[in-house]
């Protein structure tokens, strides 16, 4: 039988202790990291921890938050590295067409404009300069990365399962220009 427990989405990642009353970084995963809050009880990827926010502010990069029942650094600094959780179905709805999330993406067919198959979405890495698609083949095994772009995935039909991707033409890197 399948899995059915709703998909759990990573929201955010806790990161070092901040000063001695037990406050801890966390890199907010969110469009308004601040919102991290407001989503109640976290599932975690430690068995049986649920984390939930008392209170937060927005630093520079991070936020600075303090959770219900961590009193002091040396109980925060266990939890550096904890990533927090949300089922998928907590999330607001989507409002069109053009508007999703990437773990709706994940498993969705990816075809060229002429219809055939390259494979299907694994994932949405992004390694600091802007997110990537990547596609498994589904025949060889083998992954690839596409720019997640509007130019090089110019339709995305999540009811329908499928995305499409235009395949970047680029010169080959041994190719040498001519002078």
């Amino acid at each position: 039988m399948a899995d059915a427990s709703p998909r759990k989405l990573l929201m955010g990642r806790i990161g070092a202790a901040h000063g001695i009353k037990g406050e801890v970084r966390i890199t907010s995963f969110t469009e308004e990291p601040l919102g991290l809050k407001d989503y109640g009880p976290l599932a975690t990827n430690k068995p049986g921890l649920v984390i939930e926010i008392e209170s937060a502010r927005a630093t520079t990069n991070v936020l600075v938050a303090r959770l219900k029942g961590i009193t002091d650094r040396t109980a925060a600094e266990k939890l550096n590295g904890v990533e927090l959780y949300v089922d998928r179905d907590r999330l607001p709805p989507t409002s069109g067409d053009d508007d999703f999330y990437h773990a709706d993406l994940i498993g969705l067919e990816a075809r060229l404009v002429d219809g055939s198959v390259l494979g299907t979405v694994t994932a949405i890495p992004n390694f600091g300069a802007s997110d990537l698609l990547e596609v498994r083949d589904g025949r060889s095994g083998d992954t690839f990365l596409y720019p997640f772009t509007r130019q090089v995935v110019p339709e995305v039909h999540v009811a329908e399962g499928y995305l499409v991707i235009e395949v970047p033409l680029d010169s080959d890197p041994g190719e040498e220009e001519p002078d």
